[in-house]
C-alpha cells in the first residue's frame, strides 16, 4: 500500500481564519474533492462522548466536515458503534441520547445519527480479513452499507492502547459488541454477584448458553459464540467481558 500523505495544521488563529475555516481548508488541501461524493452516503465515524464529559470534539467540527460533503453532493450521517462496558453508549437509544445531550443533533451538525451496529450492538457485518489474530472482523452494518467513510477522531490517552487516535476510532469503535469482545477477551461473557435471576439472558440467546442456576445465571462457554447479546439485555448490567488479552494482544487485534 502506498504511503499516505499527512497534512497538519495548527490551532493558532487570525482575524481572516477561524479554526472552523481552517479544517475547511485542511479537507480541500487533502484532496476532499477527487472524492465522488455524488449520491454517496458517507459515514463519518466520531466519537460521541460519555453523558457528563467533555473527551470528544466539538460538534461544530462535525458540521463543517457535513456541510463540506453536503456541497461535494454526498449524504452524510454521524456514526458509531454501542460500547461492550457499562455506560451511557451501550444500547442505541442511550446512545443516541447521549449524542443528542453533547451536541450531535441534525439542528446542530446538519446530518443524522445513525449508531452502526443497531439496538443492541448486534448488527453487524462479517468482513474477512484473514490476520494473524482476527479472521474475520465483526463490524457495524451501517458502517459497512455507507459508501465513503471519514474518520473525525480526537486524540487521547487510554489505559490500554495507550494513546488513543485514529487506528482506536476505527479499529474498535467501528466493531459491533461482538466484534469488541473478541478483540478484548476470548469472547466469552461472565455473570457477576449483581444478578437476580431473572433470565433476560437466556430467553434473548440463541445457543441456549444462559442457565438458571438456584437464582442466578451462568454462562456454558462450550455453547456460547460471543456474540454480546446477554450484556445488551441485563437489567442489572450483572454480565460483563473479561479483559484478559494482553495489552500487545488487544493492539494487534485493533489495528
Amino acid at each position: 500500500m502506498e504511503q499516505a500523505k499527512v497534512y497538519f495544521t495548527t490551532f493558532k488563529t487570525t482575524g481572516q481564519e477561524n479554526l472552523l475555516q481552517k479544517l475547511h481548508r485542511l479537507m480541500k488541501t487533502a484532496g476532499f474533492e477527487e472524492i465522488d461524493f455524488t449520491d454517496k452516503y458517507a459515514a463519518i465515524k466520531i466519537h460521541f462522548g460519555e453523558y457528563g464529559n467533555l473527551a470528544f470534539l466539538r460538534p461544530n467540527y462535525a458540521k463543517v466536515v457535513a456541510d463540506y460533503v453536503k456541497e461535494l453532493g454526498g449524504r452524510p450521517f454521524l456514526t458509531d458503534c454501542n460500547t461492550l462496558y457499562v455506560g451511557s453508549r451501550k444500547n442505541a437509544l442511550d446512545h443516541l441520547e447521549t449524542a443528542y445531550v453533547n451536541g450531535f443533533s441534525p439542528y446542530q451538525t446538519g446530518c443524522h445519527v445513525i449508531i452502526g451496529d443497531g439496538l443492541k450492538g448486534t448488527d453487524e457485518a462479517i468482513v474477512p480479513i484473514d490476520g494473524e489474530y482476527v479472521k474475520e472482523a465483526k463490524i457495524g452494518h451501517a458502517i459497512m452499507d455507507a459508501d465513503v467513510f471519514i474518520s473525525l477522531t480526537h486524540f487521547k490517552g487510554h489505559e490500554m492502547a495507550g494513546f488513543g487516535g485514529t487506528l482506536k476510532n476505527i479499529g474498535m469503535g467501528c466493531g459491533s459488541r461482538a466484534g469488541k469482545m473478541e478483540q478484548h477477551c476470548d469472547g466469552k461473557p461472565s455473570v457477576g454477584d449483581a444478578c437476580v435471576g431473572c433470565g433476560a439472558c437466556s430467553r434473548i440467546c440463541a445457543h441456549d448458553a444462559p442457565l438458571i442456576q438456584n437464582g442466578k445465571a451462568a454462562i456454558d462457554h462450550d455453547k456460547c459464540v460471543g456474540c454480546g447479546r446477554c450484556l445488551a439485555v441485563c437489567p442489572k448490567d450483572a454480565i460483563h467481558a473479561d479483559f484478559s488479552d494482553s495489552i500487545a494482544v488487544l493492539n494487534y487485534k485493533m489495528a
